[in-house]
Parts: structure tokens; sequence; C-alpha cells
């Protein structure tokens, strides 16, 4: 029997063809399925446009605009990145009525993919020179209902800042990178493309759990004013009171 004709070697033969056929044609259902799950639909153009200049009022309780004051170091490299990433930013600094002041940073993206996610206070800060001591997760308590949070004590020399933070992906605050992906995931299911936006407070002081507090009071403060939609869009929040 001629070996090369063999009915095992004609039959390995259609084997591995058969393999080679089922592995392409795996390989092509992917790729299909990865186009038709890709999200094509952009929330932010479903929706009312965002403006941060209007939509956080310059005064509101105790709490009002110090024009021309900016506490907050920025660096040029770092600006310039973000500006890329961010469809609108923000940056005020309030002071109340016994002097304490409140420095204020909201960044909206209006595309929430992989590559244009929200830039953390942890990762920012540092790279702007400051050192990170703690990291906290929080609540700040509202009328209407808790936002999940995070806090922070950053130093940098004999400055110190203390800030809190929140982010969303959506109409929902989501805490961390896991929660930021799964949130990222289930629109991307629905064929969308989520909006973002983070909200930080920070203040210039040594006493870390004092700054907090008044973060969490000029928080409190700021939601309670605002509209129903600008609510939710701000911090995940429903628009009725909730009844503790």
């Amino acid at each position: 029997m001629d070996i090369a004709h063999s009915p095992l070697t004609v039959s390995n033969t259609q084997s591995s063809q058969l393999k080679a056929f089922i592995i392409l044609l795996a390989m092509l259902l992917a790729a299909g399925a990865a186009v038709l799950m890709k999200p094509i639909q952009m929330l932010a153009e479903q929706q009312a446009q965002i403006d941060l200049e209007t939509m956080i009022p310059r005064q509101f309780g105790d709490w009002q605009e110090e024009a021309q004051r900016s506490g907050q170091i920025i660096n040029p490299q770092i600006k310039e990145k973000l500006d890329r990433i961010y469809t609108q930013t923000l940056s005020r600094t309030y002071v109340n009525a016994k002097g304490e002041r409140i420095m204020l940073s909201i960044a909206y993206g209006a595309d929430q993919s992989d590559a244009k996610q929200l830039h953390y206070p942890e990762v920012c800060y540092p790279a702007q020179g400051f050192q990170v001591v703690s990291t906290q997760p929080g609540i700040v308590k509202t009328d209407f209902g808790d936002i999940r949070v995070k806090r922070i004590l950053t130093v940098m020399g004999s400055r110190s800042e203390p800030l809190t933070y929140w982010t969303t992906v959506g109409k929902q605050v989501a805490r961390g990178n896991k929660e930021t992906k799964l949130a990222q995931l289930r629109y991307g299911f629905r064929g969308e493309i989520p909006d973002g936006l983070l909200f930080r407070v920070s203040s210039i002081t040594s006493d870390a759990e004092g700054g907090y507090a008044v973060q969490q009071d000029f928080s409190r403060a700021l939601i309670a004013v605002l509209p129903a939609r600008d609510r939710l869009t701000l911090a995940g929040l429903p628009a009725v009171v909730v009844q503790r």
C-alpha cells in the first residue's frame, strides 16, 4: 500500500482542514460579534447639552464664588492632556461667612470609552508633585440620597490638601475602576457610549477631618439647590426627597 495515499493519512489531512475551517469560522464570528456589539450611540447626543458654567450657581446657601482666586496647581502638560479628554471643565473657589474656602473642580466627558475615561485624583495629584497620604471610601448624605465618594489626603511640602470626589458613568455614581468598567460594559451591551463626570472639592488645611466635614456641607448645600435634571447628571440622585 502507498503510505502517502493511505486512508489514515487522508483522514488526518481532512481532520486538520476541518479544524482549521472551524477556527477560521470562529474568528470570523467573533469579529462580526465585536462589530455588532461595538457601542455606536453616544448618550450625550440623546440629552440636553450640559453647560457646567450655568449648571453650577455662583452663590447658594452660605457659599459664594470668590472671584480671581485659584488655590490649585496645574501642570501645563497635564492640563493639555485633560483638555483632550474632557468636553468641559469648571474650576471655582467658594467662601462662606466663616471664611472657609472650598476649591471646586468638575470635569465632564461626553465620551467615556476606554481611551477617554475619567482621570482620578489618585493619578493627577501625584503627577503634579503631591504625595497621596491616605485614601478612604466615604458617604456624602443629602436629602435626595447618599453619594458614595472617596476621600484623599494629599500633601506637597507644607501644603496639606484633603479632598473629596466622586465620579459618574451615565447617570450613576461609579466608585473605582471596577465599577466604572462594569458600567461601561452595561452601556456597551446596549450599543451605547456613556458620558461621565468627575466632581471634586478640596481644602487647604492641616485638619483633614475638618476639611472633609466642610466639603460635605458644601456638597450638600449645592445638591439641595440644583433642579432635578442637574442633580441626576451631577450625582445620579433621584428627583424626590428620601425619607429617612
